[in-house]
């Protein structure tokens, strides 16, 4: 079988091809398809079979959707990141946190050398949004990356970056590791991570870790705010209070998760 850089052929064009249609903001027709994948009609009815009948997709008159199986799969990724069974209240609770705030809220987590985010409140269909649920490539210049990467002893923390790189996304961007453990001593000392514009220019996001589990789970979790740029300088006192107000609220649900 013909392979990619990253896998087989036929595995990375069904990948792509669930991408297309998750991404999309209505449903996505197999010529559209075809043109994004750039293969042939037929190749997109061989992929997409296999993935309708397991549920990842649906067919309407429409086109192609997200199938049955996405809110299976989307309990599971929750619950591997420490959330048990609390999906639904923590987006209840990001919901709160959003209209506390004025500003979309995310709960991210960091887990085996990994850093996601978990949950937000943002729109899927807003694309323009530089925050999406999945994993977080931009820690090190995101206030919940740098929240979360705070609270990792050094050697973990080195081991992150080691890892993921610390590439430049905007002038503001932090790719010194030195400067970097200088701002994470902030985090510590503050309490709060920020990032002006250093992920992207447009958007300034405000973080703090959570408390530990009692005894421990391996997992960090952080809640974060984000808003434009021009609109955090005469608003960062109200988010600061907004998120330690939160806190809390959130810290008071996770002695019932069991252990993941």
């Amino acid at each position: 079988m013909p392979t990619s850089p990253i896998g087989p052929q036929s595995v990375e064009r069904a990948l792509a091809l669930l991408d297309a249609v998750a991404d999309a903001d209505r449903p996505v027709g197999a010529k559209t398809l075809s043109r994004t994948l750039g293969c042939a009609l037929s190749t997109v009815y061989h992929l997409t079979g296999p993935l309708i009948a397991r549920g990842h997709l649906a067919r309407t008159p429409e086109g192609y959707v997200p199938g049955p199986r996405v809110p299976a799969l989307h309990r599971a990724y929750q619950r591997h990141h420490g959330l048990g069974d609390l999906g639904g209240p923590v987006a209840e609770l990001l919901g709160q946190l959003r209209r506390t705030a004025g500003a979309e809220a995310y709960f991210t987590a960091y887990r085996d050398g990994r850093i996601t985010v978990v949950d937000t409140t943002a729109p899927v269909t807003d694309t323009t949004h530089p925050f999406a649920p999945g994993p977080e490539p931009r820690a090190h210049a995101t206030a919940h990356g740098k929240a979360l990467l705070a609270e990792l002893p050094r050697a973990a923390r080195r081991r992150y970056l080691d890892t993921h790189g610390m590439a430049r996304f905007t002038d503001r961007t932090i790719t010194s590791p030195e400067r970097f453990e200088a701002e994470l001593a902030r985090v510590r000392d503050r309490g709060f991570a920020v990032s002006v514009g250093e992920a992207d220019p447009a958007y300034t996001c405000l973080a703090t870790a959570l408390p530990p589990l009692p005894g421990g789970d391996g997992v960090v979790r952080a809640l974060s705010l984000s808003l434009p740029t021009a609109d955090f300088r005469h608003r960062h006192g109200e988010l600061r209070a907004a998120l330690a107000r939160a806190v809390p609220l959130f810290t008071a649900s996770f002695p019932t998760l069991p252990e993941s």
